[in-house]
């Protein structure tokens, strides 16, 4: 593996655990006293530091190490979790994803940045030790001279059920210092008693290192291997002070525990060896130099759940490291960044460049049955059908399993908001919270990605606009808390996503006033106030008393309806005054292959996305308004307008006698296009237009068919905005 590909992989994992710390921070400032949470944070700082100096990233490791060690201090109980640590450690977050990305607006990345966030950190540490100088915890710095430590290992659970070696331990033991390994074999019992499928040998370390308490502590914090772990310091002559003693462990019956002879000599595997020994011999500690051992020390078993009642501890991620003198037991959550593969139970770590070729190659094999169907269905051979049918079907298996790949969760969007509603809500002096809903909801990745802005606009509007201050809130009977609901469903081929306030609503009456002050509507127009409410996404509009950092310039809401069309969604407003509002984003759940709907218009043909197709009536030419002006139609006592494909697109010919009207379904009312025929359902992968199409109102894409002609993606909702805007409805 290149130089490259290892900071492309460390960069990766870094974004993962800063996505990761960033939400476990949120947690911690909810609940201060809860170590999990903070050995979270410890983990997550511990990984980047470790793996950026590893992969060349020396100023992240050196920035990060001074976080770390503060957290190391909240879990050692010599400093609290306060308000200004979390704030501080969210700069620290900001600063380590500008030195992996690049100095951003704020600052983040740049060494006075980094400077600066460190004065922070001692100015906390230093505030503590005046308070309280016994806090000052001084395992965060190295022994200047080294201290000898008797460490004691034993699995706490002797039951083998997979063979895992000590050595990558004892390997980083003696990358602290001078280390020796003793095995203890004083439990070993006799051989009627002995039981090949347990584990009866602990080990006794003897280790002189300048490191600190602290840095032992951690090689067992990230170990994977359960086990009960013994840490003292050792006194002149080597031995354990006599307060140290082992806990019992319910895992050996008092005749497992007889005595034994030495194990250094005698693997696991011999017991008939060992029973030899054991006549002779009681119970002692078999010497064996670790640096003149040349097979590992033993087989361990593999981590199972902590025994019932066993003592909590924090010396292992996985809880498998109990060290006599830690009083928590974090979880288990440990990241790497050794290689490309990101292990999580069966799951795989896959360039998106690679699985963006896979969907390409998909939606070209859709093409390719496509055509390969049409010309089976023109001659009558019962074996070709019956293989087109079978490709078909493996096509269609294929298509959806590759899309689903491409499938990611919504909550790893909504993560993210957490922190801007903190942010901006202490920036504003609101109190608000943030409720998300529906995180499990699937949608495509580049759908998932091209959303982000949009929705951290609408999350601006809601906390700036809709959230009001807390004095007026209790001042209209409601709780000084605001509150936001962000959430997201699936609703057949869509996606929708919700964003709900309890704030003040929207005003049709200012609205109104305000878009006929900056001449976005005539002042004598007469507009309902649902179509008022969405004069709010007019280019320029905004309600704004004043322009802020964060809003009042007219230009998020404009963006937002853009970004949605663009993704081919729609977006609903529904607002009572006083009482809140409520903003729906539709999405369809991926762009690269959707089920459409082929209509023919003269020579053209043309796809509708059928998540819009609600049903297709007929139209009669006497039915037909010969001025052009009156385009309605009556459907069951409901006046619905339609649209003429042929006009807009100024298709020649003659419509026939019998024209269909597809009801399409955009944004809460009913629109009608008109077709000359109703081909049927199509399989379309989306290819792009070309530049000097891009911009054709109306069309979104393009696709092949199955005689290899091309048929045009209708844009429905740019189509009938158009449309309207120049009176053709």
């Amino acid at each position: 593996m290149s130089d490259d590909e290892s900071r492309a992989i460390f960069r990766e994992e870094a974004l993962d655990l800063l996505a990761e710390l960033d939400a476990t921070l949120l947690e911690l400032e909810n609940s201060p006293h809860d170590l999990d949470l903070v050995n979270q944070v410890f983990r997550a700082l511990h990984t980047i530091k470790g793996s950026g100096a590893m992969f060349g990233f020396d100023d992240i490791a050196n920035f990060t190490h001074s976080i770390e060690n503060v957290f190391d201090k909240v879990r050692t109980g010599g400093l609290e979790v306060s308000s200004e640590l979390i704030t501080t450690t969210f700069a620290a977050r900001d600063h380590i994803l500008g030195l992996l990305n690049g100095v951003d607006e704020e600052g983040n990345g740049s060494p006075e940045r980094g400077e600066a966030i460190q004065d922070d950190v001692r100015d906390l540490v230093n505030g503590v030790a005046a308070a309280d100088p016994a806090a000052v915890d001084t395992d965060l710095v190295a022994a200047v001279e080294p201290v000898s430590y008797r460490i004691r290992i034993r699995p706490r659970e002797p039951k083998v059920d997979k063979e895992l070696s000590l050595d990558p331990l004892f390997e980083d033991l003696r990358a602290l210092g001078s280390c020796e390994v003793r095995v203890d074999a004083s439990r070993l019992p006799g051989l009627d008693a002995l039981d090949t499928q347990t584990l009866y040998l602990a080990w006794e370390v003897l280790l002189d290192t300048t490191a600190g308490l602290s840095a032992i502590h951690d090689l067992f914090f990230f170990t994977d291997i359960d086990l009960d772990v013994d840490i003292a310091q050792a006194d002149a002559e080597g031995r354990f002070h006599e307060s140290d003693v082992w806990p019992q462990s319910d895992g050996l019956t008092d005749k497992q525990a007889a005595p034994s002879a030495s194990a250094a000599q005698m693997p696991v595997s011999e017991p008939e060896a060992a029973s030899e020994n054991t006549a002779e011999a009681g119970p002692v500690i078999a010497e064996a130099s670790a640096k003149a051992s040349a097979e590992p020390p033993a087989i361990l078993p593999a981590a199972p759940p902590p025994a019932p009642g066993a003592s909590p501890s924090r010396a292992s991620a996985t809880g498998s490291g109990q060290v006599k003198d830690s009083p928590k037991n974090p979880p288990k959550e440990a990241s790497t960044t050794k290689g490309s593969l990101k292990d999580s139970g069966n799951s795989l770590r896959v360039s998106a460049d690679k699985l963006d070729t896979l969907v390409d190659l998909v939606g070209e094999l859709v093409i390719v049955q496509a055509q390969i169907s049409q010309i089976v269905s023109e001659r009558s051979d019962p074996i070709l059908t019956s293989l087109a049918e079978q490709l078909e079907r493996l096509s269609a298996d294929l298509r959806d399993s590759t899309l689903g790949i491409r499938m990611l969760p919504i909550g790893s969007a909504f993560s993210k908001f957490r922190r801007l509603v903190r942010d901006l809500s202490s920036e504003l002096g609101k109190d608000i919270e943030l409720v998300t809903r529906g995180e499990e909801t699937e949608l495509d990745k580049t759908v998932l990605e091209r959303l982000g802005d949009p929705l951290v606009h609408l999350l601006r509007n809601s906390i700036d606009h809709g959230i009001d201050m807390p004095a007026e809130r209790q001042a209209a009977g409601k709780r000084p808390q605001g509150l936001i609901l962000l959430e997201a469903e699936h609703s057949g081929s869509e996606v929708l996503i919700r964003i709900t306030d309890d704030g003040k609503g929207m005003d049709p009456d200012v609205i109104r006033k305000k878009a006929v002050e900056k001449g976005l509507l005539a002042h004598d127009a007469e507009i309902s106030d649902q179509e008022a409410l969405k004069l709010i996404f007019l280019p320029g509009f905004s309600t704004a008393a004043k322009v802020t950092s964060i809003s009042g310039r007219g230009v998020g809401m404009d963006v937002v309806h853009r970004a949605i069309d663009s993704l081919r969604g729609a977006i609903e407003i529904k607002s009572e005054h006083g009482h809140g509002t409520t903003i729906t984003i539709r999405l369809p759940l991926t762009l690269a292959i959707i089920e459409g709907l082929q209509v023919q218009v003269g020579d053209g043909f043309f796809v509708i996305p059928l998540s819009l197709v609600e049903e297709c009536v007929e139209l009669h030419q006497q039915d037909v308004d010969p001025s052009g002006r009156k385009r309605i139609i009556n459907l069951r006592g409901e006046l619905v307008p339609y649209i003429s494909l042929r006009r807009w697109f100024d298709i020649e010919g003659d419509a026939p006698e019998i024209e269909q009207i597809v009801i399409t379904g955009i944004e809460g009312r009913r629109i009608g296009i008109v077709v000359d025929h109703v081909i049927g359902e199509h399989q379309t992968v989306i290819k792009s237009l070309g530049r000097v199409y891009r911009d054709v109102e109306g069309i979104s894409g393009a696709t092949i068919k199955g005689d290899g002609s091309l048929a045009l993606i209708l844009d429905v909702p740019r189509l009938v905005r158009s449309v309207v805007s120049e009176n053709s409805v």
